[in-house]
């Protein structure tokens, strides 16, 4: 029983140092952390230097096995002592910190991974726990809830660009043919997509004058476009705008979003601190 108490004790204190920045040990194992990684990190882009690798190629190996394996018993340390193990695996930061260990083991076999190793700057993205920047954080989960209701109108619009570059495509192709470099309806409709978007790559344009005139016409319509999934989301934000939410983590389920006020959770009615 004493045995099962001390190990219940031990989790909720590496609980306590891993998962909450609100203490010292929790927030100075963070920023020892996120120095580790910014090391690391730079210790891949230095690997991706020719002449770099060529003068100390051995040490920089044998520091990416090191920060590989500190990350990988960090890893499982998070696994051990969190509450719901699934909860972390399968979470956002969960699966960023996988990410962070994978590419090392696999670079063994396919050495062309190797540069994927700098996705462990995701990590960096703890930075927030640690700076206490929840204002940040709160505008953020508005930002994605305002994007996730907006999903249907921004759906309806992408599929009235689809047609519409489907039209002006083809028009293009008529006006202009395969002797101007309009080979197909599909390189006609690629020529729609970058001239709507602004971006304008220059490796087919129009000859005729009819088809400048309709170039000028959608690069004008481009601009205009633009702005409207960007007003769908301001909308949304508005509308929210609002409803004061606190981003605070229920030490049980992990939910983040609360009511300034909640005492308890809203998923499964845990007390939060």
């Amino acid at each position: 029983m004493a045995k099962g108490k001390g190990q219940s004790e031990w989790k909720k204190k590496m609980y306590d140092i891993i998962f909450k920045s609100d203490t010292f040990h929790g927030k100075l194992f963070d920023e020892v952390l996120l120095v580790v990684i910014l090391i690391s990190v730079g210790v891949v882009m230095l690997e991706s230097i020719p002449e770099v690798r060529l003068t100390h190629g051995t040490t920089l190996f044998t520091a990416e096995w090191v920060f590989t394996i500190l990350f990988l018993a960090e890893y499982i340390l998070r696994i051990v002592c969190s509450p719901k193990p699934q909860k972390y695996i399968f979470s956002f930061f969960g699966v960023v910190d996988l990410l962070a260990i994978l590419p090392t083991f696999i670079a063994i076999a396919v050495p062309a991974v190797q540069p994927l190793i700098v996705i462990r700057a995701l990590r960096l993205l703890r930075i927030y726990r640690i700076l206490k920047l929840y204002h940040f954080i709160q505008e953020g989960n508005v930002l994605l809830i305002a994007l996730r209701n907006s999903f249907r109108k921004i759906f309806i619009f992408m599929v009235f660009i689809l047609i519409l570059v489907l039209l002006l495509g083809s028009i293009m192709y008529v006006v202009e043919g395969s002797e101007n470099g309009f080979n197909s309806i599909p390189l006609s409709i690629y020529w729609a997509v970058i001239t709507l978007t602004t971006v304008g790559y220059g490796d087919i344009v129009p000859i005729t004058d009819l088809g400048k005139f309709i170039a000028t016409f959608i690069m004008l319509l481009g601009y205009s476009i633009i702005a409207i999934p960007t007003g769908i989301v301001s909308a949304e934000i508005t509308k929210r705008r609002g409803n004061k939410i606190q981003t605070r983590i229920c030490p049980n389920c992990e939910e983040s979003e609360h009511q300034k006020d909640a005492h308890f959770c809203k998923n499964c009615g845990c007390e939060l601190y």
